[in-house]
């Protein structure tokens, strides 16, 4: 049965909407140059890198998105939240160049390898990826929320919808551009322990509704085929090779090179703690297959069984998944903690819009403005990044429709992210992991690798979305391609990439030796292989095992979970 919020639900959420208030303001009195607004004056510790790490992670697209893609597709999903072992790449592999070459950015990391027209295009393709993905996801998803908790409170569900999405955000622009990084990253850790204990209680509260672990078993099993975490080749949607070529390569780009992600390791005190900051990270990263993921398939069986109700998608084709999340913290959590858990799950989302404002602000500013305007003052720059954020807010709104109609009319939001991630990522990540491994790549073929991959990726979505739409005649050429596995589209376009990117460089002259020093693991100074052996002990590669070990262990458990 749906329960209404009660009067100590939102005595709770009060509450904690004023700690998180005092965090913002305090976080606001540190605001007097560029480095304390973009990267928190660069004297974050370990756990705190990894807390953000994962809170920033997990938004809209986990805890609404991921519920959802577990109902509507039990395990396909689980590959990409499985990538703790690419933040252990980022760990040991990425974060010592990130950290030894003292950028802001990663366009700027690219400028100093490569050029800094590599820069100016890096800079423009991810601010327009974050406004189609990550803001316009992390916004719809925030509108589900309020349309699911609050489906009366402003007159109708429709109304719901759309208050919140307005309201999640202006409120994060609002903390953002007074705030920082350093109000983004605190506020995210107090973020992440509510995250795990609320879906953790909601997991065992829904498990122990369903009857136990056994009883999901036994729902899931008459349609294994729909909840396997390996689907045949012959897969509309998640065939396996596609999914696995795919994840990784979203996966290095996302984990790795993403301004948005790799910003909070660029914060750390010392390359000691951005590396183990990554790594605690990825074992936080381990646990959303059980309390967001798992969730979504209870939810699934829940709702069969008659326990919980989960409301139809608009046409009334299916069940609306990307609601089921909300759904189960109404149904199953007592009072006052209910409103806990609504109170962490508004902060996440807001939480992730604001990484997501801060990293826009930081892109613009740094690689766009100051390149354009040089020699700005301290305050100058501050003030263009809250300008930024305002803009990157408006663009969000703009928009929510388009995202509403996208994400009931497909597989959910989750899917609708991975894909769009698949067609951006390939020739991003082609260039930085040819970068960092090949002193023969060249400032010309990174930069047009950069640029022929994001027009065949977009032409791929924008034909993707007209064929999906129904709006490309049958049978021709352009549905075809529309109709391609985009998750194989993904690999191809990798490898296309990586070929290109190379052979362009072969005809090309090869860079100095003195533009790829220290750039490159075959150009590292003996000093800098001794600074990066002397900043990890055991602890760092224990907690490495640990982590890969518990990857495998999961991947092994439900490949054969419903046989």
């Amino acid at each position: 049965m749906l329960e209404r919020m009660q009067t100590l639900d939102w005595v709770v959420v009060a509450a904690y909407f004023s700690l998180l208030v005092w965090i913002v303001y305090r976080s606001s009195l540190h605001q007097t140059t560029s480095a304390d607004y973009f990267l928190a004056g660069r004297h974050i510790g370990w756990f705190v890198v990894g807390c953000s790490l994962f809170a920033s992670n997990i938004g809209s697209e986990h805890i609404v998105g991921l519920a959802g893609g577990g109902a509507n597709n039990g395990m396909a999903q689980a590959h990409w939240e499985l990538h703790a072992w690419i933040m252990i790449v980022l760990a040991w592999v990425f974060v010592p160049f990130y950290y030894r070459s003292g950028v802001f950015t990663m366009p700027e990391f690219l400028e100093r390898r490569y050029s800094s027209q590599t820069r100016w295009v890096l800079s423009i393709v991810s601010l327009v990826a974050y406004v189609f993905t990550k803001v316009s996801v992390t916004v719809y998803a925030g509108a589900i929320v309020f349309q699911t908790l609050l489906p009366d409170t402003f007159g109708s569900p429709d109304n719901a919808f759309w208050v919140g999405a307005f309201s999640t955000v202006v409120l994060t622009g609002i903390y953002t551009i007074f705030g920082g990084l350093r109000a983004v990253v605190y506020t995210e850790v107090a973020q992440t322990f509510i995250l795990l204990l609320g879906s953790g209680l909601i997991t065992w509260l829904g498990l122990g509704a369903l009857g136990g672990w056994d009883q999901l078993i036994a729902a899931c099993k008459p349609n294994a085929s729909n909840f396997a975490l390996w689907r045949p080749n012959t897969d509309p949607n998640f065939p396996w090779l596609g999914v696995m070529i795919a994840s990784p390569v979203v996966g290095i780009w996302y984990w790795c090179t993403d301004q948005y992600i790799v910003q909070r390791t660029l914060a750390a005190r010392s390359l000691t703690d951005a590396r183990r900051g990554a790594i605690w990270g990825g074992f936080l990263k381990l646990w959303p297959v059980m309390i967001f993921l798992v969730p979504g398939m209870i939810g699934y069986a829940l709702h069969q069984k008659g326990v919980i109700q989960i409301p139809l998608k608009s046409d009334g084709s299916g069940l609306l998944g990307d609601a089921v999340f909300a759904t189960m913290v109404q149904s199953l959590l007592p009072v006052g903690l209910r409103g806990l858990v609504v109170a962490g799950l508004l902060s996440a989302l807001m939480s992730s819009l604001a990484s997501l404002f801060n990293s826009c602000a930081t892109l613009f500013t740094v690689d766009i403005y100051e390149k354009l305007r040089p020699g700005q003052s301290e305050q100058t720059l501050v003030r263009i990044g809250r300008m930024a954020t305002g803009a990157v807010v408006v663009c969000g709104l703009i928009w929510i429709p388009i995202m509403k109609k996208i994400s009931e009319g497909n597989s959910g939001l989750y899917d609708y992210l991975q894909n769009v991630q698949g067609f951006l990522a390939p020739p991003i990540t082609a260039v930085f992991l040819l970068g960092l491994f090949s002193k023969r790549i060249t400032a010309p073929a990174a930069l047009w690798g950069l640029i022929v991959g994001f027009v065949l990726g977009m032409g791929k979505l924008t034909i993707q979305t007209l064929a999906k739409s129904g709006s490309l005649s049958t049978g021709g050429l352009l549905q075809a391609i529309g109709d391609y596995n985009g998750y194989y589209f993904s690999g191809v376009l990798f490898v296309f990439s990586m070929l290109f990117v190379s052979i362009a460089s072969m005809l090309t002259p090869a860079p100095s030796a003195a533009q790829v020093l220290g750039l490159t693991y075959a150009s590292t100074t003996p000093e800098q292989r001794a600074e990066n052996r002397a900043s990890y002990s055991m602890a760092d590669i224990a907690g490495t095992a640990v982590v890969l070990g518990l990857v495998a262990i999961i991947y092994v458990y439900f490949t054969f979970w419903l046989d």
